[in-house]
């Protein structure tokens, strides 16, 4: 058994309502990272606003980061059916038959964390009356988010019985708005929890043929100013992080796996409430503010932001606007460094006409892969890979008000791991991460590190390797999630169970707390 300590910096959690049902994650890992064609879905019109269509692939050009690049395939989609292809499909990219119908996915993602019952359940009305605009080949999924699980109410499916059961059941699910409408808490923090919500919902349910498109069910979210920062409801001047910071990883995500984004505007006008100087509570009307971040969110992506009017009919518009397009696609080089990488679709020679599509790609690394399966199995409340870590807690110290440091030990067997003989060594460095989220939904930030794992020699069957760390977290149960991944062999290891208020727990399965013994020398 070897040892390794490596203490984490204390980060606190705030408290906010939330509560949840746990729906398990599809192991989508592989799926997700290896990823090598870049979709893109591009809506050419006239100045008018009318599709254009016939277009061929030498009427393109694809330029990254300035650059011309091969456009490898392209496929025209008109009114549902593929029009003409050149190129063949390859790696994720959709391979279609001229006159075949191309189904869309329309993933459904209810925000109840700043939802009002009477506007979700109207806008829910509407959208079952619109279901009957959906073909054959069209499917749905509907996920809720509560301020503290992602719960799957149905996955992908064209059967309308089905598609009204999730509906009914996410009209009986508590809408949590009124609370929120006087909390004075950290709001940008509640945003994020929503965006990582989305982000894990997209990544999860990405393993679809046909196009995928995201409606982003929301009663209100921080809003950009024309510099890029968040305007705030609670100070006069800006929140205190960019767009980027809190919006990317659902764009990031959204890109990467060929998501286009229609953000809906639930309530449409609204008054905001503030406090002035004095301290005395202000209201106002920031319509303007609260809809720039969902224009921010449809133009990054390619959809469009359903506000005012079009919230009414958001699937309608949706659907209308998905039904006819150019289908091109490329393969870039891979760096997996977290490089940003501009997209734009010209048509040289035809400045009559209007492109929209997507704005960028990112090459996501690995660790940020694996960072973001973490969060999503922790907000699903699933497992991202083989249920075989063992962790252990020790006696907690106090690190502030109603914080905490619990001393941790994760055992890692090595037999699951691959180790390469290496200058005399065996040797592997793997990523590890481990989060925690109370009952009331707020998370730690993702702690985690690289653990540089080395023998002398080869290691006997049966051997485990300790990784030695404190947890910060507040007073009262947590669920935790610790997962390892292995970049040698892909396989991803991990354990999930509950911390405190009974510390010496250990994590025996998801969501369990079963008292455990700590490791010994």
């Amino acid at each position: 058994m070897r040892f390794l300590i490596v203490p984490f910096a204390v980060l606190g959690l705030a408290a906010s309502p939330g509560a949840g049902q746990d729906v398990p994650l599809p192991d989508l890992f592989a799926d997700t990272i290896d990823v090598r064609v870049v979709n893109v879905e591009v809506v050419v019109t006239d100045r008018e606003g009318y599709r254009i269509q016939g277009l061929e692939a030498s009427d393109f050009e694809l330029l990254v980061d300035g650059r011309s690049v091969p456009i490898d395939y392209l496929t025209e989609v008109d009114e549902g059916r593929a029009v003409a292809r050149h190129g063949d499909g390859v790696g994720n990219a959709p391979s279609l038959t001229p006159g075949e119908p191309v189904g869309t996915n329309y993933l459904l993602f209810i925000d109840e964390l700043f939802a009002i019952r009477r506007q979700r359940d109207g806008f829910l009305n509407r959208l079952e009356r619109d279901l009957a605009l959906l073909n054959q080949s069209d499917q749905v999924a509907i996920v809720a988010f509560d301020g503290y699980n992602v719960t799957r109410l149905t996955d992908w499916t064209n059967s309308r019985d089905e598609i009204g059961d999730a509906i009914q059941r996410a009209r009986e699910r508590k809408a949590l708005g009124l609370m929120r409408m006087l909390d004075l808490g950290d709001r940008t923090d509640q945003i994020r929890r929503t965006v990582m919500a989305a982000t894990a919902s997209i990544r999860s349910l990405a393993d679809v043929p046909g196009r995928k498109v995201m409606l982003l069910l929301v009663e209100t979210f921080c809003s950009p100013s024309r510099s890029w920062e968040f305007s705030s409801f609670w100070e006069d001047g800006t929140c205190r992080e960019s767009v980027g910071n809190v919006y990317q990883p659902l764009v990031t995500a959204a890109n990467r796996v060929g998501y286009t984004v229609y953000p809906v505007d639930m309530v449409g006008l609204r008054p905001t409430f503030g406090i002035d100087p004095t301290g005395a509570l202000t209201m106002g009307n920031s319509e303007e503010a609260q809809e720039a971040a969902l224009w921010f969110l449809a133009h990054e992506t390619g959809g469009r932001a359903m506000i005012n009017f079009y919230r009414k009919v958001a699937l309608a518009e949706t659907v209308a606007d998905t039904r006819s397009f150019y289908w091109l696609g490329f393969n870039p080089p891979r760096g997996e460094n977290d490089a940003l990488h501009d997209i734009e679709v010209r048509l040289p020679g035809r400045r009559d006409l209007r492109v929209r599509s997507r704005q960028h790609y990112r090459d996501m690394s690995r660790s940020t892969e694996f960072t973001l399966l973490v969060e999503g199995s922790l907000m699903f409340g699933g497992l991202p890979g083989k249920n075989v870590l063992e962790v252990h807690f020790g006696t907690p110290r106090k690190a502030g008000f109603r914080k905490f440091l619990v001393p941790t030990w994760v055992t890692i067997p090595v037999d699951d791991l691959t180790l390469l003989p290496i200058d005399g060594q065996w040797t592997n460095d793997v990523e590890f991460r481990i989060s925690v989220v109370d009952r009331h939904g707020d998370r730690s930030k993702n702690l985690g590190t690289r653990i540089p794992i080395r023998y002398s020699e080869a290691p006997p069957p049966g051997e485990t390797f300790v990784y030695e760390t404190e947890l910060p977290i507040r007073k009262g149960t947590h669920r935790f999630l610790a997962a390892l991944y292995d970049p040698l062999s892909g396989e991803i290891l991990a354990r999930g169970g509950t911390v405190g208020p009974k510390w010496r727990q250990s994590g025996r399965g998801p969501g369990s707390a079963a008292t455990g013994r700590l490791p010994s020398a």
